[in-house]
């Protein structure tokens, strides 16, 4: 799987079933190269409590399952 195959998937929270926002980058480990977390664009409505301009990060553990049109997070905000 490629990047820009996860950046074309919706990311949603299992626990409220919201959109979360979209992919724009992800943080991988340099020491080992295994993927850390996925840097976030948030949806604007979802993260509006955060300061516009902090990328927003989901660790790789909180990754439920990735499907073939939707990530599936677990996240507690």
């Amino acid at each position: 799987m490629r990047l820009s195959d996860l950046q074309s998937k919706d990311i949603v929270n299992v626990i409220d079933g919201k959109n979360i926002g979209n992919i724009i980058d992800v943080r991988i480990n340099e020491a080992n190269g295994v993927i850390e977390a996925l840097v976030i664009e948030p949806n604007r409505n979802f993260f509006s409590f955060i300061n516009k301009g902090v990328d927003t990060e989901i660790n790789w553990k909180n990754i439920t399952k990735i499907g073939e049109d939707v990530i599936l997070v677990n996240i507690t905000l």
